[in-house]
C-alpha cells in the first residue's frame, strides 16, 4: 500500500502542512468508495504511521506521580493493589480510547469543544479546574526530575538547578519537534524503553514471588489501612489532563474527515496503538510496585519510602550484580521526568488554545505553560530540599488534587462522544455509554471519597469546617450540573467537519 508523507510540528493548526498526512492512492480507494464507512484491510505499515501519539499519551501513565504511586501502594499494601493497578489501567484505557475517537471523528480536541458546548462561566471553571490538575502533575514531574538529576549526580546537583534544568529541557523538545513530530516520537520511545529496561532489572534482581503476583493481580482485595493508597493509585494513573491531551495529539495525523471509511480505519488504528502503548505502561507500573512490594512490605520503613531514598535503600538492600541498583533506579526516574514534562507542556498548550481560544508562539506558550510548574516547584526545592519526607507528602497531596478534578474532564468527554450533534455516525452506543458512565461513577465515588477523609482530617475551628463544606457543596454542585446539563451543540453543527453532521 503506497502513502504519502509529510512531517511537522506535533501541535494541531488549521495549516495542512503541520500534520503527519496518512493517505493512498486513489487508485485503491476503488473497493472502499463502493461501500464507505468499512476501512480499507488492515496494513502493519499503516499502523506504523499511525503510532505515535498513544505512546506520548501513556507518559501521563507513567510520570513521577505514577511511580510515588506504585512505590506507596507496594511498600504499604504489598502486592494486594495489583489487580486495582490492573483495573485502573483498563478504565484508563477506555477512557483514553474515547478520547481519542472523539478527536478523530470531530477534527477538534475536548477544550475546544467543551468552550463551544458550555456557558462562558462553565467554560472558565472546567479550563481553572484543568489547569490546577495540570499544574499539580506538572510540579509533580520537574521535582521527580530534579531528584532524579541529583541521583545521578552522586548528591551534587541540588534539587533547585535540578527544576531549573528540567524547565529548560521542554524548549530543547520544542527545538527537536522542528525537525519532525516522528523524530520527537522516536526520542519518546526511547525513554519509554529506558524506563522499562530499568524497571526490568530492578524487577529481576528483587525475584518477586509468582504466586503472590498472580494472587495480587486476580484477587480483588482492599483492607481499610490501604484505602488511602488504593485511591492515589487509581489518581495517579487516571489523570484530567491526559484526556485533553490525547484527543489533540491524535490530530497531528492528516486523515480526510469527509469520508467515514477514513474516520473509522483512523479510530480503529489509534485503538490499536493506544491499547499496545498502555500494555507497556502497566509491565512497568507494576513491575515498579512489585519492587517496593518485595522490598519493604512489612518493614518499619515502608511508610517512608520516597522518590529519592527509594533507590540508596534499594542500593543497601540488593547492592549491585551488574550496575548499581541506585542508578538504575536514578535513570529510571529521570526517563518518567523528562518525557512527562514535555507531554504536560503540550497538554497546558492545548488547554490554554482550547478553552480560551488564545493562539499565540510555541516557545512562549511553553513559557507560560512551564512558568506555572516551575516557580512552585522552586519554592518546593528552596524550602524542602534537605526534607524528603515533606516532598512524599507534597506528592501525595498532588496526586489527591489531579484526582478529585477527574470528573471535570470525564464527563465533558462521555457526554460529547455520545452526542449525535457532535459525533454524527461515530457517536458512541449504548452499551459503551453505559460503561463509560460506570467507569465515571466508580471514579467519582472514589474522589468523593478522598475529599470527605481529607477534609475531615483537615477540618479544625468553625470558620476552616463552614468554608470547606462551601467548598464540598460547590464541588458536587458543579459535577452534578455536568451530568443532568443536554444542551446541543449549536454552533458546533456548522463548524464541525464530521462527514455524517
Amino acid at each position: 500500500m503506497s502513502m504519502a508523507s509529510q512531517e511537522g510540528p506535533l501541535l494541531p493548526a488549521d495549516d495542512s502542512d503541520e500534520k503527519v498526512i496518512i493517505s493512498v492512492s486513489d487508485g485503491e480507494w476503488s473497493e472502499v468508495e463502493a461501500n464507505d464507512g468499512l476501512a480499507p484491510p488492515f496494513s502493519w505499515r499503516k499502523l506504523w504511521r499511525f503510532t505515535g501519539p498513544g505512546f506520548l499519551m501513556c507518559v501521563a501513565f507513567l510520570d513521577p506521580g505514577s511511580l510515588e504511586g506504585d512505590l506507596q501502594a507496594g511498600a504499604i499494601a504489598g502486592y494486594s493493589l495489583l489487580w486495582l493497578l490492573l483495573w485502573a489501567t483498563a478504565m484508563g484505557l477506555l477512557i483514553q480510547l474515547l478520547s481519542a475517537k472523539l478527536g478523530v471523528a470531530t477534527g477538534r480536541h475536548l477544550a475546544e469543544l467543551c468552550r463551544e458546548e458550555y456557558p462562558q462561566w462553565a467554560g472558565i471553571v472546567l479550563w481553572v479546574m484543568a489547569e490546577l490538575a495540570l499544574i499539580a502533575s506538572d510540579i509533580q514531574e520537574v521535582v521527580g526530575s530534579a531528584i532524579a538529576i541529583r541521583i545521578l549526580s552522586g548528591g551534587v546537583i541540588p534539587l533547585w538547578v535540578g527544576v531549573l534544568i528540567t524547565a529548560l529541557d521542554c524548549f530543547i523538545f520544542l527545538f527537536l519537534e522542528s525537525y519532525g513530530v516522528r523524530k520527537l516520537e522516536a526520542f519518546f520511545a526511547v525513554l519509554i524503553a529506558t524506563m522499562a529496561i530499568s524497571f526490568a532489572i530492578m524487577f529481576g534482581e528483587t525475584k518477586p514471588s509468582r504466586k503472590d503476583l498472580l494472587i495480587g493481580l486476580l484477587v480483588p482485595k482492599v483492607i481499610p489501612s490501604t484505602i488511602t493508597q488504593a485511591v492515589g493509585l487509581v489518581g495517579c494513573v487516571i489523570t484530567p489532563h491526559n484526556v485533553f491531551l490525547h484527543s489533540a495529539l491524535v490530530q497531528s495525523r492528516k486523515i480526510n474527515t469527509k469520508r467515514k471509511s477514513c474516520v473509522t480505519e483512523a479510530i480503529r488504528y489509534y485503538y490499536i496503538e493506544s491499547a499496545a502503548a498502555l500494555t507497556i505502561s502497566f509491565v512497568i507500573n507494576f513491575f515498579a510496585t512489585t519492587v517496593f512490594a518485595k522490598s519493604f512490605y512489612g518493614t518499619k520503613i515502608a511508610g517512608g519510602i520516597g522518590l529519592e531514598n527509594a533507590g540508596h535503600v534499594l542500593q543497601e538492600k540488593y547492592g549491585a550484580a551488574l550496575f548499581p541498583i541506585l542508578y538504575i533506579w536514578g535513570l529510571g526516574l529521570l526517563a518518567s521526568g523528562q518525557s512527562s514534562t514535555i507531554t504536560s507542556t503540550y497538554a497546558g498548550q492545548f488547554i490554554m488554545e482550547g478553552f480560551r481560544n488564545l493562539h499565540m508562539k510555541k516557545w512562549i506558550r511553553a513559557l507560560i505553560t512551564r512558568s506555572c510548574a516551575v516557580v512552585p516547584a522552586i519554592i518546593v526545592a528552596l524550602c524542602f530540599d534537605s526534607s524528603d519526607t515533606t516532598v512524599d507528602a507534597l506528592n501525595e497531596s498532588l496526586n489527591s488534587l489531579q484526582s478529585i478534578q477527574v470528573p471535570f474532564a470525564l464527563i465533558p468527554l462521555i457526554k460529547l462522544v455520545s452526542k449525535e450533534q457532535v459525533m454524527g455516525f461515530f457517536r458512541i452506543g449504548f452499551i459503551l455509554k453505559t460503561l463509560a458512565w460506570i467507569v465515571a461513577a466508580f471514579l467519582i465515588a472514589i474522589n468523593g471519597y478522598l475529599l470527605v477523609d481529607y477534609f475531615s482530617n483537615e477540618m479544625q475551628g468553625l470558620l476552616l469546617t463552614s468554608i470547606i463544606c462551601v467548598f464540598l457543596m460547590l464541588y458536587l454542585a458543579f459535577v452534578i450540573y455536568l451530568i443532568v446539563r443536554d444542551d446541543s451543540l449549536s454552533a458546533f453543527r456548522k463548524k464541525s467537519p464530521n462527514p455524517t453532521t
